[in-house]
């Protein structure tokens, strides 16, 4: 019996080892893969700056022309006055823009006080500490220039002038007693054909633009129309004669003269 049990223990024990089973654990491992990625971002924007160009000047009066061409032509197409005249002037008056009247009170023309009511500056002239108007900005003794000319009677004979006569003008200007030098007028004549100021006059008028020869054209005339604001002696000057040659061509035994008359200005073959 006890043989018996035996046999099956060790039966029994023989049968558990070959049905059991291992038990295999598998590790699973996930492998991540890691992608770096390099994100491009704008580069930073960049100034460039463009280079300025530095205008060069021959000399202040070149400098002069360039900066105020432009408010003299502008003068010009709203009062008829040629703004070779009006730079000429300036330049003249205000010795280009580096005179003390022009840098501290910014008058370009020397226009004295009269009746002004505005600022003002005193300065030594024909007269000792003589009043001067005063200006904000260099524009308005520009528009002041304009405005004294076209509303004072005595400067009315330029604007029957042609706009292309520079000649003219400036010997007229001397005429009327805006200045008191003799050479006035071959000053501002110089200036102009120097430094080629009828150009912008010419660029104003455009195609209506004649180029004047006041020599020839002078020369030519041999009488002259009165008008509104003439006078004996602006007449004369304009005509480079004297107040006593007109009376004589004329037979005029005073100064006085109407609107419309006719007056013979240079000799001729019959008188």
């Amino acid at each position: 019996m006890k043989r018996i049990i035996i046999v099956f223990c060790v039966a029994a024990f023989f049968f558990s080892c070959k049905s059991k089973k291992a038990i295999v654990t598998k590790k699973r491992t996930d492998r991540t893969e890691r992608v770096e990625r390099t994100v491009e971002t704008p580069a930073e924007t960049q100034t460039i700056e463009t280079p300025t160009t530095t205008k060069v000047y021959a000399n202040n009066t070149e400098r002069y022309i360039d900066e105020y061409k432009d408010v003299a032509q502008n003068e010009m197409r709203l009062y008829g006055i040629p703004a070779s005249i009006t730079l000429a002037q300036g330049i003249l008056e205000s010795g280009s823009g580096r005179g003390r009247l022009s840098v501290e009170a910014n008058n370009h023309f020397g226009i004295k006080c009269h009746e002004w009511t505005g600022a003002r500056i005193y300065h030594d002239d024909d007269k000792s500490q003589e009043c001067f108007r005063k200006y904000k900005d260099a524009k308005y003794s520009f528009r002041d220039h304009s405005l004294f000319l076209t509303e004072r009677r005595r400067y009315s004979p330029l604007f029957s002038l042609k706009k292309e006569d520079y000649k003219g003008w400036a010997k007229g200007l001397k005429a009327a007693g805006y200045a008191t030098d003799r050479k006035y007028p071959d000053k501002l004549i110089s200036l102009i054909e120097r430094y080629n100021l009828h150009e912008y006059d010419k660029a104003v008028l455009g195609n209506s633009y004649t180029p004047y020869q006041p020599e020839v054209a002078e020369n030519q005339q041999t009488t002259y129309t009165v008008s509104k604001g003439d006078t004996l002696y602006s007449i004369s000057k304009r005509y480079d004669t004297t107040v006593e040659e007109l009376q004589n061509l004329n037979g005029l035994t005073d100064t006085t003269l109407s609107i419309g008359q006719v007056l013979l200005v240079k000799p001729t073959s019959k008188n």
